[in-house]
């Protein structure tokens, strides 16, 4: 199955600029190709992963992907995808935020395999910081129609609103980096979200009238990544961003965002982001369809998913944390493991003072009144770091703190409660 079949069966495709023209290009050579993204901010979230799980199936196809961080174009901001200008951030600002994606993205692309030799990641800031005014007037803005410009999806959805000339140019700029890697890095396909088509084909044809019509370069889109509900993809059940940053987002809230993946999401979610074969994808499909409470769909997903941004270590820890919350089992949490796994759950505090636990229940707010507490330390309903308490003069106290720090209570099967000792 060549790249682009594989890519096609995975639903990765949204539009090609010259699908025949690519698929025989792919078929007679090996290709440099290249994906960008802006430092508006100190990490990707898993949205912004998605364009770049297709730039590496490229380069495990034996493809030479590059990585471009708009260190220079994120001074400016993409008006793609929204209503209203962008608040322009320091210089100083958005060189940090480049230096993070840049070592998020040695993170995804360089794993040891055979195609590491073949990867770049190249800053547009090295380039489009030498332009003058002038030098941009003359030897790039000449070559841009303004008609067809205004045409363009991403403008025309915000003339009505208003755009400034800054956020209007950025096509320019875009279209620039694409002529430059051809140029240098002979760069032949742009890898891009549905919402870059406008600013891609603005490249391919500043390419054309700088390097003549029969020059072959190419622009692919993936489609927007909608749940099977209709809500947008990439928000925790909380409503939270997933980020890639483990500081952030950490690994084990990572997995466990994949592990509560929908049953009717779950196989879209196999192809675009796990590197598994069609033939294991499918099994997977069948095991969810006809056992679908066993979630092994899910649990693959998390797997793979999570080692591919994380590593192994990570993934083991978020395993670690996920199987001691089901099991129970969690007096063996490091203190660490314990703040990731309760980071969203029930918090309370409690003083290091030995106290009857009856009381302590109360206090800290785990139970309603003294009544309760008795009723479900005499039923075997509470434990204390994964071991039952049924004695009701059992003095709770810094004794039983993980790491001095942390008591973990689990009142019943699923309400866990971390208290922490001040």
């Amino acid at each position: 199955m060549s790249i682009i079949e594989d890519l096609k069966w995975r639903g990765a495709i949204n539009q090609q600029t010259d699908a025949e023209g690519l698929e025989k290009l792919l078929s007679k050579k090996t290709i440099a190709l290249y994906c960008g993204v802006d430092p508006t901010g100190d990490s990707m979230h898993i949205g912004h992963l998605i364009p770049f799980m297709v730039l590496k199936r490229f380069q495990l196809a034996g493809h030479q992907p590059i990585v471009l961080i708009g260190g220079a174009t994120g001074s400016i901001g993409d008006p793609s995808g929204r209503t209203s200008e962008r608040s322009l951030q320091t210089m100083e600002v958005v060189q940090k935020n480049a230096q993070k994606l840049t070592q998020q993205m040695e993170k995804l692309f360089l794993k040891g395999d055979s195609a590491d030799n073949t990867f770049k990641i190249m800053n547009n800031y090295d380039w489009l910081s030498k332009l003058s005014l002038l030098e941009f007037l003359r030897d790039y803005g000449k070559h841009f129609n303004v008609n067809t410009m205004l045409a363009k999806d991403v403008v025309a959805s915000r003339l009505e609103n208003g755009i400034s000339f800054t956020e209007f140019s950025y096509q320019i700029l875009q279209s620039v980096d694409f002529h430059y890697l051809f140029q240098t890095q002979n760069v032949q396909l742009q890898v891009g979200g549905g919402d870059q088509w406008g600013n891609i084909t603005a490249g391919l044809d500043f390419i054309r009238r700088m390097e003549g019509t029969e020059a072959e370069a190419y622009g692919l889109t993936i489609p927007l990544m909608l749940k099977s509900d209709g809500t947008k993809f990439g928000k925790s059940a909380g409503g939270e961003t997933v980020w890639l940053d483990p500081e952030k987002t950490t690994p084990y809230e990572f997995y466990q965002f994949w592990l509560n993946q929908a049953d009717d999401d779950v196989v879209k979610y196999l192809k675009y982001f796990t590197f598994l074969e069609q033939s294991e994808i499918e099994a997977l499909e069948k095991e969810v369809a006809e056992q679908p409470h066993l979630r092994k769909g899910q649990r693959r997903l998390a797997e793979e998913i999570t080692r591919f941004v994380h590593g192994q270590e990570a993934l083991e820890e978020a395993e670690k944390i996920t199987h001691a919350l089901f099991t129970g089992n969690v007096g063996n949490l490091t203190t660490q493991q314990i703040e990731a796994g309760f980071k969203n759950m029930p918090h309370a505090l409690a003083n290091k003072e030995a106290m009857n636990i009856v009381i302590w229940l109360v206090e800290t707010g785990i139970v309603q009144s003294r009544r309760q507490a008795r009723e479900f330390v005499s039923n075997g309903a509470i434990l204390i770091n994964g071991t039952k308490v049924t004695d009701l003069d059992y003095e709770i106290s810094q004794k039983d703190a993980i790491g001095d720090r942390y008591i973990i209570v689990r009142r019943g099967k699923k309400h866990y409660t971390l208290v922490t000792l001040k």
